[in-house]
């Protein structure tokens, strides 16, 4: 989960908004949500992997 966590926050910091970090995202496979508790990661199947 670390290796993830670390994809997703380093995307974030390239991007320039939200919806280009979840486009960026999708190119690893991954879905990103925003939900009450936080960002949500998932993979493309909708299995969650961690929360931000």
């Amino acid at each position: 989960m670390e290796e993830i966590r670390s994809i997703v926050m380093r995307e974030k910091s390239h991007s320039v908004s939200d919806r280009e970090w979840k486009h960026r995202l999708v190119g690893y496979g991954y879905k990103l949500e925003e939900t009450a508790s936080g960002f949500v990661v998932s993979s493309m199947r909708g299995e969650a992997l961690l929360t931000l």
